[in-house]
């Protein structure tokens, strides 16, 4: 029996010492894996980092000699026109409160699904770094001051295709006097207080001013010489009272739809009395407009309706399909470039809504150009004309001509 427990004992012995030896190799090796994985994804989190930062530096290489070769060109050359981005060494000496605007930075919660990415890259337009001289000067300002009176500079650097802007760290400017706006629906028509406005960067400095420059002769937007004034002609644009056949009232076109017709985008709305009378029949329209020799944004506002400051060349900052109708009024005509105004078409099929409706509102151009060059472009996009009248445009003669269609959005699936 003594001898059978020793046996035993010693057999226990030597399982229990294997069982120590796999369990510490188990033990090690897992370690050990855990070990190589935290290295490496700490090794990728590096590489990511670097990599973004080396991406970040190839683009501003890129952007460079971009512009060194665009200098290069016989178009960049021979047009006075066209901007001499090489010239203006891109990128290089940038004022230091733009650099802090551009800087990357990392999420404060670390990586987000949302944005697919741990890091904020803020945007601003390409335009911008290609007038350096005035976008020094827009980034010169006291930090947590009051903004500096350059409102003509904005324009100028949004003119130029710096667009968006870059955020500053300044506080806006409040006109002196400021009053409350006039309360809906009074305000869509009320009379505006000069003192709501901050007029240092017009011409004007009051809008008994903007109403009397026609008789002066002093603008040469002249279709806009008299919208501020709501008394006069604006009064009456787009309800029963027409002129002629080029002039659709609102509830016509709105019938075509049978209360289809919910929310708008009005392109280059001027002083949106469109959006205002959209508003009347419970439309909502948002304005874009730009402050040409004029307050126009402001003035939209203090109307009760929505403004947004942007020019005709920025993508319309809507999604996809989810626009009822988009109108424009003058601003799409001949004086764009063809190629630019058929990616606007376009951009504007993309956030009408399937059966959506496009109210392209006297459109002007020569009339040897509609049926050679404008006609084709618009019938690109297979819309169905529900109305469409051409005419004279009476202050050029029968040279130029305008057109006024609404146009229907397919609501076929395209995929």
């Amino acid at each position: 029996m003594g001898k059978d427990s020793s046996m035993k004992a010693a057999m226990e012995s030597g399982f229990k010492r294997r069982a120590c030896k796999r369990n510490l190799a188990i033990f090690v090796a897992v370690v050990a894996t855990n070990l190589v994985a935290l290295c490496s994804v700490r090794r990728e989190l590096e590489e990511s980092l670097t990599n973004y930062h080396r991406v970040f530096d190839q683009l501003t290489k890129k952007n460079a000699e971009i512009a060194a070769d665009h200098d290069k060109t016989p178009a960049a050359a021979g047009d006075s026109s066209c901007p001499k981005i090489g010239e203006r060494e891109i990128l290089k000496d940038l004022s230091p409160e733009f650099q802090h605007f551009i800087a990357p930075r990392k999420l404060p919660l670390g990586w987000n699904p949302a944005l697919s990415s741990d890091t904020m890259v803020l945007n601003v337009g390409h335009g911008c770094v290609a007038n350096k001289q005035l976008l020094d000067k827009f980034m010169n300002y006291q930090v947590g001051g009051v903004c500096p009176d350059d409102d003509d500079l904005a324009q100028k650097l949004m003119g130029s295709g710096c667009e968006p802007l870059p955020r500053r760290r300044c506080l806006a400017r409040i006109p002196i006097g400021f009053t409350e706006p006039h309360p809906f629906p009074e305000c869509l028509w009320a009379d505006m207080p000069d003192s709501n406005i901050h007029w240092s960067a017009y011409a004007c400095k009051s809008f008994e001013c903007l109403n009397t420059r026609r008789m002066r002769e002093e603008s040469k937007y002249a279709d806009c010489v008299d919208c501020f004034d709501l008394g006069g002609k604006e009064k009456f644009r787009w309800t029963k009272v027409t002129t002629g056949p080029l002039d659709f009232p609102i509830p016509q076109v709105l019938k075509m739809k049978n209360g289809g017709i919910r929310i708008g985008f009005d392109m280059g709305g001027g002083t949106a009395t469109f959006a205002a009378r959209m508003r009347e029949y419970n439309v909502t329209i948002v304005t874009s407009t730009l402050d040409t020799g004029a307050p126009f944004n402001n003035f939209v506002s203090l109307r009760g309706l929505v403004s947004m400051h942007l020019s005709i060349s920025q993508r319309v900052p809507f999604r996809d399909n989810t626009l009822d109708l988009v109108h424009s009024m003058h601003i799409l005509s001949n004086w764009i470039p063809t190629d630019t105004l058929e990616f606007i078409l376009y951009d504007i099929d993309r956030v009408l809504r399937p059966g959506g409706l496009f109210w392209l509102d006297h459109f002007f151009c020569m009339r040897r150009q509609l049926d050679s060059d404008y006609v084709p472009l618009i019938d690109k996009l297979g819309y169905k004309r529900l109305k469409w009248v051409v005419g004279d445009k009476s202050d050029r003669g029968a040279e130029e001509v305008y057109l006024s269609a609404v146009l229907e959005k397919p609501t076929e699936a395209r995929l």
